[in-house]
């Protein structure tokens, strides 16, 4: 009988329909290709570490479908996101020496490609969708930034968004003394870094796989991230308080290698780019929209929404003037004069 019984343990393991609890569905099926992509002339892989429930990340896969039906099937697009190809130091290298030929990288990580990229972090410059669209619509604030990577061999596409950053805590944030409490888990990214100081508050350089055990352990007591990606990931259920600061978009910057760009013939190059264009700036649309949505559902489920009086964040302002002279002599200082006198910011 315990022959038996062990002989039947083994069929059910093998039969078609169980399920081991080690097997998981596939989190990007509904994301599959309509079309058969083997017969490409052209491939271009593009990596992306988030998931396309977020519609700044979801852009590639869109980007995917009409490149493959404007180039009547020439160029194939093969989007990677969840960080199938590690993770954004490890994919820019790749990047850089053409193994991926795109990448959509987070702005915090863009800072570490060339510095002038790390103006769309600094503190309360391009801080609103609305500061946004004017950067990115007008040559004379875009050009300088989208050709800012060209030494690297890397070309500037577009940007989609996640959203304004903010302070997701597991206390409630509403003055920067409040805030000096908190060790806030922030990117691996320069600007930050300078910025957290200049505040003069706690923090650590972590990357974002490591974050769910340690808020869950209480080694950081708070994120410095959006709304969007806190309620998706479901930060909020634990750093149920957050802080509206506002003080930066948060943005996925479509890097190209360049080389690859140049292989492709003008005709397909000029629909390549188009596409992008025309898909990132309808994302930016809906990443508005996403906003709404996910900041309304976090404060059904209970989370408190807060903000700094004008005064402290005055005084926020003050505290990050270094850092914007500092980075400033990076970026371009006149580069960085014209984009906040446009901007009024």
């Amino acid at each position: 009988m315990k022959k038996l019984f062990i002989l039947l343990i083994v069929t059910a393991f093998c039969l078609p329909g169980f399920v081991s609890a080690a097997e998981k569905k596939d989190p990007l099926a509904a994301w599959k290709p309509k079309f058969d992509p083997s017969g490409a002339e052209f491939t271009y892989i593009l990596s992306n570490i988030s998931h396309p429930v977020i519609e700044g990340v979801a852009a590639g896969y869109r980007i995917r479908d009409k490149v493959w039906e404007k180039s009547n099937g020439r160029i194939f697009v093969d989007y990677r996101p969840l960080a199938q190809l590690g993770g954004e130091k490890d994919v820019i290298s790749k990047l850089k020496l053409g193994a991926v030929q795109g990448m959509l990288s987070s702005s915090v990580a863009a800072a570490n490609v060339a510095d002038r990229l790390g103006i769309v972090n600094l503190p309360y410059v391009v801080d609103t969708f609305d500061k946004l669209d004017t950067f990115r619509n007008d040559p004379k604030l875009w050009q300088p930034f989208a050709d800012a990577a060209q030494k690297s061999g890397i070309v500037v596409a577009d940007v989609t968004g996640y959203g304004p950053y903010g302070w997701a805590t597991t206390t409630p944030v509403k003055s920067i003394s409040d805030a000096k409490g908190v060790n806030f888990r922030i990117a691996e990214a320069p600007v930050n870094t300078d910025s957290y100081k200049a505040w003069g508050l706690k923090f650590t350089v972590m990357p974002w796989p490591d974050v769910p055990q340690a808020l869950q352990t209480g080694v950081i007591t708070g994120l410095d991230h959006t709304a969007i990606v806190c309620n998706i990931t479901k930060k909020f259920t634990i750093a149920k308080s957050f802080t509206q600061l506002n003080y930066a978009q948060g943005l996925f910057v479509h890097l190209v290698n360049k080389r690859w760009l140049d292989t492709l013939p003008e005709d397909l190059r000029t629909v390549f780019l188009e596409v992008i264009a025309e898909e990132s700036a309808a994302t930016r649309e809906l990443t508005r929209k996403q906003h709404d949505v996910q900041v309304a559902a976090a404060k059904e489920a209970g989370v408190e929404f807060l903000e700094l009086s004008d005064t402290e964040l005055k005084e926020l302002k003050k505290l990050a003037e270094p850092v914007l002279e500092k980075w400033g002599q990076k970026i371009g200082p006149d580069y960085l004069t014209s984009v906040r006198q446009k901007l009024g910011s």
